[in-house]
């Protein structure tokens, strides 16, 4: 959904399939963690140091330096132009990583003993599942008092944190579980921005930084609540959630009901639940911009640029929530008190669908106010009434075929054929016949009469995309000739042809003369080019932070949706 880490937008140059044409790079990339395996989201308010948004400093070498100069240069950062105290400075290693600590001990003036070894889960990384991975050999600061002891790095303790990660990327992790060798071998380094911060500047809270405090003491201010305890928490998860909303509306994302925009719809509801407990009303976040510009607006002018759009999407989506947060907070104490009283633990799930599906309360902040309470949701229950939503969804569908679509993509990809799109610069093509499908499913022929598919290893028609309708024409053959009336992709490389028969017979293995009805093209590449000439339009003349949400583009019309604050 969002980018969580920064080496997402390298990873073709990782495995091989793309060239950087630079090979060191520095960067700062903005980051987003909510959901999946790296997910903070959880963690974001109760500890000190996590957020749903973050800047990632990193280092990047693709196929040139390695681990010699990686571990050596952030050593020299740290403490000959940072000056952190070497005493206070630990580094980990993969338990198998022998060269790695041979190299701490040889380019850099660490004491041998604050070197330790951590198995798979704390020292090798990996993205997700499948992908780019390699060992990695993390820097952790002590700021206890006293000093920690080994056993204390890699243990959670908040005052014992990492604050740089250098992953040695040497393997490509496939679907089987196996790691096979990289063409070359690189290094992605991580640092966070605000974790840093805190160490240079002394603080032992990435809020207490100057990233944070004055959206804090903006807070403070607005609820005339003192930073602490209960307060305190909500003040730290309004501080971040305000910083996503920002930075993502400012990137083009609008809170929705679906993908991205359903994150920042999460975000922003946990923000306005949390203000109920400092007391201030609804809506309040677009007085905190003032303070995410201050702090970001140098670095990512599109905040400014973007000021009022990302104020009036706030402002829709509070008033929206508003006027359902009350009652549905009413309905979870109520059900929350029952529970408790009956001595139970856990907070039913249809309580939890109904907040959910009629009070517009996602999942995890009902499960963030049962904890408050010490209960937690039955997940299993709200899991099997959400199913059941989505099975009423589907069967309403448009023709409740989605199975036997599936399972006849997957036939097609068994048997290997593929057909490519050869319709950019023509309309009529010479190709093969590769599989006909019929009312019974695959099949090496259709006969006058039969309605069907059919796919071909070369076609100059168009599949429906990006709301333009599919291509219609002919498929002459010289024993038949089939008129195309809509042409679709269900799968990368499958382009069907869907239509009817006309006369005699087409089979696998004919050759085929593909006739696309080039006057209801040239409308349709018309059309397409008006929506484009629309969305301009109505971004010159209207307001810049409209984004399309929809389009359909037919021969005879055309339909432009757009999402408008």
């Amino acid at each position: 959904l969002f980018t969580n880490a920064g080496m997402n937008q390298f990873k073709e140059i990782f495995l091989g399939a793309k060239v950087s044409e630079d090979k060191r790079v520095a960067d700062t990339q903005k980051c987003i963690r909510v959901s999946g395996k790296h997910n903070d989201l959880e963690e974001v308010g109760i500890d000190t140091y996590h957020h749903t948004f973050f800047e990632m400093l990193g280092n990047w070498s693709f196929g040139d330096y390695y681990k010699r100069e990686a571990i050596a240069w952030a050593w020299e950062l740290l403490t000959g132009d940072w000056h952190l105290p070497k005493d206070r400075l630990w580094a980990t290693i993969y338990q198998d990583d022998d060269e790695a600590e041979a190299l701490w001990k040889d380019v850099t003036d660490i004491d041998p003993a604050r070197i330790l070894r951590f198995g798979e889960k704390d020292n090798f990384w990996e993205m997700g599942e499948t992908g780019p991975c390699g060992p990695c050999s993390e820097i952790h600061i002590d700021l206890t008092e006293n000093g920690c002891t080994p056993d204390q790095v890699n243990a959670g303790i908040a005052e014992v944190m990492e604050i740089w990660n250098l992953v040695f990327i040497q393997y490509n992790r496939k679907s089987d579980g196996s790691l096979e060798e990289l063409p070359s071998k690189h290094v992605d380094t991580g640092m966070g921005l605000e974790r840093v911060v805190s160490v240079m500047q002394g603080k032992k809270s990435n809020y207490d930084t100057d990233l944070l405090q004055p959206l804090i003491q903006k807070l403070v201010a607005m609820s005339g609540k003192p930073y602490e305890g209960e307060a305190a928490i909500a003040m730290r998860v309004i501080a971040d959630h305000i910083r996503t909303l920002a930075v993502a509306i400012a990137d083009g994302v609008l809170p929705s009901n679906e993908g991205r925009g359903y994150v920042l719809r999460r975000l922003l509801r946990r923000a306005v639940r949390y203000s109920r407990k400092l007391d201030v009303p609804s809506p309040f976040l677009g007085a905190l911009l003032p303070e995410v510009e201050s702090i970001l607006g140098a670095t990512f002018p599109e905040l400014v640029e973007r000021r009022d759009a990302i104020h009036r999407a706030l402002k829709s989506e509070e008033e929206s929530f508003a006027a359902t947060l009350d009652h549905g907070i009413t309905l979870f104490e109520e059900v929350a008190s029952e529970v408790i009283g009956n001595r139970g633990s856990i907070f039913p799930g249809d309580a939890a669908f109904k907040l959910y599906d009629t009070f517009g309360f996602p999942l995890d902040l009902t499960t963030l106010m049962a904890q408050e309470k010490n209960l937690s949701v039955d997940q299993a229950g709200f899991d099997q009434l959400m199913s059941r939503q989505k099975s009423r969804s589907r069967a309403a569908g448009k023709d409740g075929s989605r199975a036997a679509q599936a399972d006849l993509v997957a036939a097609l990809v068994n048997k290997g054929v593929k057909s490519v799109f050869t319709g950019y610069d023509r309309t009529s093509q010479t190709s093969t016949m590769l599989q006909a499908i019929g009312d019974d499913g695959l099949t090496d022929r259709l006969s006058a009469g039969q309605e069907g598919r059919i796919l071909l290893a070369e076609t100059p028609f168009y599949a429906e995309s990006g709301g333009q309708v599919g291509d219609c024409g002919f498929l002459r053959g010289g024993q038949g000739v089939f008129e195309v009336m809509d042409t679709q992709k269900p799968a990368d490389g499958l382009i069907l042809h869907i239509g009817r028969m006309m006369e005699g017979t087409l089979s696998v293995g004919d050759e085929i003369t593909a006739e696309v009805d080039a006057s209801r093209r040239s409308n349709l590449m018309r059309h397409h080019t008006s929506t484009h000439l629309l969305q301009a339009a109505l971004k010159q003349f209207v307001n810049a932070s409209i984004k399309q949400a929809g389009s359909m583009v037919a021969p005879d019309r055309l339909r432009f949706d757009f999402s408008h604050y």
